[in-house]
């Protein structure tokens, strides 16, 4: 049975898709069956593995408004699976609103394609609406990507709240895993402040070390690479490696 892990902020530029991306690297360096979802309709995941959302015939919205299963719209991106998104992904969040069950379609989607994968990482998009629902109904756990200063913190408060709502609605086992404290920049007294004060503030574990602030996150989406293949000696890259060897470690248990 798979393990699967939202990574969910509902503030954008946090690094949360560069965070699915290289979790997914580093779960697949270490011999995982990975399979990344793209639910954010702005397609950034897609991109950034190289795939053209725009060249694809189908994507998860085909898949989210049932005409098409999950199997027939995976696609290959070197060691890892995806299930790729589109603009079209936008129009899902009115199709979803009329269903019954809504919340429970992509967990109903990613059941048949369980037993072939170690890890599903979904990216949800920065929002709370029902594709983030969805993404936290389908996963076991989540991970929370937060920039480490002052506005970075603002929304968490408020993702933990829905995760207690979509634990007393539609998934009691919903657990959040921990905090990654992305963009770092260990050279100003307020992010060493920030990081200092996470755990406490929210009772969560911050996973690891905090990611470091660099151009090499900016330049890797555009070659269609991981931070983990675009500079793999990088303080970024060996700090994401180490928060994979972590998830891999707890799912080898």
């Amino acid at each position: 049975m798979a393990r699967v892990l939202a990574v969910a902020n509902q503030k954008g530029g946090v690094a949360k898709t560069t965070t699915a991306h290289s979790l997914g690297a580093g779960l697949a360096e270490l011999g995982e069956r990975v399979l990344l979802v793209d639910l954010d309709p702005q397609a950034c995941l897609t991109y950034s593995l190289g795939i053209d959302p725009d060249g694809l015939d189908r994507s998860l919205h085909d898949v989210l408004a049932g005409r098409a299963e999950a199997a027939d719209v995976l696609v290959k991106a070197g060691d890892l699976a995806l299930l790729p998104s589109t603009i079209d992904l936008a129009g899902a969040e009115v199709h979803l609103m009329s269903r019954t069950g809504r919340e429970h379609v992509l967990a109903r989607a990613l059941r048949p394609l369980d037993a072939e994968y170690d890890t599903v990482l979904i990216d949800c998009p920065p929002s709370l609406g029902v594709l983030t629902i969805n993404g936290l109904t389908a996963a076991g756990e989540v991970i929370v990507p937060l920039q480490c200063e002052t506005l970075g913190q603002r929304g968490v408060g408020q993702l933990l709240e829905t995760i207690n709502d979509v634990r007393s609605f539609t998934n009691p086992d919903l657990a959040v895993r921990g905090l990654v404290a992305t963009m770092f920049d260990g050279r100003t007294r307020h992010s060493r402040e920030v990081l200092d004060d996470l755990e406490g503030r929210y009772g969560v574990a911050v996973l690891g070390e905090p990611i470091p602030k660099s151009v090499r996150f900016a330049e890797a989406p555009g070659r269609g690479r991981s931070i983990l293949t675009h500079a793999p000696r990088s303080a970024g890259a060996e700090a994401y490696r180490a928060i994979a060897r972590l998830l891999h470690e707890e799912g080898s248990r």
